[in-house]
């Protein structure tokens, strides 16, 4: 079993949520949505309905730590061609997340395409910046799961030169080789640096609420991503990601609002 396998299975409504994915103190939102994703795609499953995911609206109620976690699901929905379920997942009694999903026949509706947004040109992997822990990046944990090669261009923020553009792109795959499946995208969608990083902001960046499209099954092999933020506001960001496979299809895109503590003075438009 891989090890994202094994970060979402439950047995009999209960996860095991390990400190290998975490961010600092707190287990990472993607492998939560994952996760939720999966008790919901299960219920429906086993009601005879549908079972691949296609939208999905996650609020984080509050920091869910290494532990056992408790994930109730209810299906609000069955129908012939939508169906949709709400799961929450809860410690010691407290709601940490609640993700409601929409289910459907993935194939169905991954064609024909009428129009598809163009993948980001990207250096060869083997050409791109290497993430890996170290440094403010030391308690990353999930970095250890992951294979993720930034794009050069967009990764000055390391070296003390953040662009101040609201962009970045990069190759992403898990570390032991499994491939990237429907399951999987929710997670990917939130494992990439903050997009506040490029504006100098090493810090962490707590997801208020996040949602979510799944548009084709991923094919084997690298995914590619861009993340882009347009409003850094007072406090507040948004994130906008879109994912493309090994074919240049897009599989998956998000948006989330999300916590930052900015530097103290901004830089002039």
């Amino acid at each position: 079993m891989s090890e994202f396998d094994a970060a979402i299975r439950l047995t009999d409504g209960t996860a095991e949520l390990t400190d290998g994915w975490v961010i600092g103190e707190a287990v990472n939102g993607g492998v939560l949505m994952s996760l939720a994703t999966k008790a919901a795609s299960d219920a429906l499953d086993a009601a005879g309905s549908h079972a691949d995911p296609v939208a999905f609206s996650t609020t984080f109620l509050a920091a869910a730590q290494p532990g056992p976690a408790h994930v109730e699901t209810q299906i609000l929905r069955t129908g012939r061609s939508f169906s949709t379920a709400e799961v929450t997942i809860s410690q010691g009694g407290t709601p940490c997340v609640r993700h409601t999903a929409t289910f459907a026949d993935l194939d169905a509706n991954a064609e024909p395409v009428h129009l598809q947004e163009a993948p980001p040109e990207l250096p060869d992997p083997e050409l791109c910046v290497p993430a890996s822990r170290g440094g403010f990046a030391e308690k990353i944990r999930l970095l250890d799961r992951l294979d993720m090669r930034i794009d050069p261009a967009t990764v000055g923020w390391a070296i003390g030169q953040p662009a101040h553009d609201g962009e970045m792109r990069a190759w992403i795959r898990f570390a032991d080789g499994r491939e990237p499946d429907v399951l999987s995208l929710p997670f990917f969608l939130d494992a990439l640096p903050p997009v506040t990083f490029t504006f100098g902001a090493l810090g962490w960046a707590p997801t208020i609420a996040f949602s979510g499209h799944v548009r084709s099954r991923p094919e084997p092999g690298w995914l590619r991503m861009r993340i882009t933020t347009r409003n850094v506001i007072g406090g507040l960001f948004e994130e906008d990601a879109v994912i493309w496979d090994s074919r240049d299809h897009v599989v998956a895109q998000s948006r989330q609002l999300a916590g930052v503590r900015m530097p103290s003075a901004p830089v002039p438009s």
